[in-house]
């Protein structure tokens, strides 16, 4: 699978596109339009920088290369297009997922358990879940008749309830680009991709634009606990974001956003295909709603990525029957929608993936060094 068959929307003509770039010089800060590559960091030292502008997708730089030579690079020259933000998520925005969640809870991590618990619940909780609306009279009265039940779970509160669950998903510049590597722990044997859009959101909360994002998910750990969450969760090399942000314009808006349909393709070494996809107009609290439960009581001066969340909910059989799938190494792992292009990794562990190695200390001493620190988007 070729990553760099993916790197551009169907409309790539009269998209806007930003981005990092590894360069000679070092992490740089790139708008690609019209064919054409453009070096911003005289204008935006930073991507986070870039997305404080009032227009980011009208701002000028220094001519690099065609596009067409931009799909050339290798891929290590390919990083996640954030770079100071902090990555948030949103989890069990859709009632699938919400339904697996509950099953890896009553399962308690155990694969072996899933198929009959998945069963019951979808049954008396699956169709309740779908029609019901977060936060609503109704939700509450669904609420008490599953506690009547025994089928109460915490992920059900934030699934229907009216606060969202709203979690950190990694650090800023800790998150791997297209092309790259994407770990799921060692000691990890049920866990899955979670192919999801991901929103570009500025300080003040302003949703300037949208990519696509690999929530790498353990099972197996967040069902033994949802204390977990981070372990589940944030490991090396297990956020990959990319391949570019598309930035909101006149030709893309937070209503594609709302209206896309985001597709997974898995292709294992021994031939093993799976697909999935998750359709953004079913998610249960619409994105803006979810940006502004983000932003809640916080304040976040170099804006933030946000996960939406994901329908997908891998439960075919991958070998053994009852498990369900999980991944192996050499995995190839493929989200794409037409507006914004494709994200392609490749599977291996944590403990094997490429260090994480290069931080914001490290981004600060090259900015200084090529006399970037002034430039800013403020």
């Amino acid at each position: 699978m070729n990553f760099a068959d993916h790197l551009f929307p169907e409309d790539a003509d009269r998209s806007v596109l930003a981005g990092r770039l590894l360069l000679a010089d070092g992490p740089t800060p790139v708008i690609i339009r019209s064919g054409e590559v453009f070096d911003v960091s005289r204008a935006a030292a930073t991507v986070a920088d870039l997305l404080e502008l009032d227009s980011p997708a009208t701002v000028e730089g220094k001519r690099l290369f065609s596009s067409r030579e931009l799909a050339d690079l290798p891929a290590r020259q390919f990083l996640a297009p954030f770079d100071l933000q902090i990555v948030k998520a949103a989890g069990v925005t859709f009632a699938v997922s919400a339904l697996e969640r509950v099953i890896e809870e009553k399962a308690r991590g155990d694969f072996r358990e899933a198929a009959a618990i998945r069963a019951r619940c979808e049954e008396v909780i699956g169709g309740a879940l779908r029609s019901v609306v977060p936060g609503s009279d109704a939700a509450a009265r669904l609420k008490e008749s599953l506690i009547a039940d025994g089928l109460w779970s915490q992920y059900l509160e934030v699934a229907i309830g009216p606060d969202a669950e709203i979690f950190t998903k990694t650090a800023p510049l800790a998150s791997v680009g297209t092309g790259a590597m994407i770990g799921v722990r060692s000691d990890s044997d049920w866990n899955n991709p979670e192919p999801e859009i991901v929103l570009a959101v500025d300080s003040r909360g302003r949703i300037q634009g949208a990519t696509l994002g690999n929530d790498v998910n353990l099972r197996d750990f967040e069902g033994r606990s949802a204390l977990l969450l981070s372990k589940a969760k944030d490991n090396n090399a297990s956020c990959a974001i990319g391949p570019f942000i598309r930035l909101f314009d006149k030709h893309f808006s937070i209503d594609d956003v709302r209206n896309a349909v985001v597709e997974l393709r898995i292709e294992g070494e021994e031939g093993f295909v799976l697909q999935g996809r998750s359709v953004m107009s079913e998610i249960s609290r619409d994105p803006q709603e979810l940006v502004r439960q983000a932003m809640s009581e916080h304040h976040y001066p170099d804006g933030f990525a946000l996960f939406l969340g994901t329908l997908f909910a891998p439960v075919e059989d991958r070998d053994v029957p009852g498990r369900g799938f999980t991944h192996r190494r050499g995995d190839w792992v493929r989200i794409s929608t037409p507006a914004i292009g494709g994200l392609v990794n490749r599977v291996t562990t944590s403990a094997d993936a490429p260090a994480w190695t290069f931080g914001s200390r490290d981004l600060m001493r090259n900015l200084a060094e090529r006399g970037l620190l002034g430039a800013t988007g403020q």
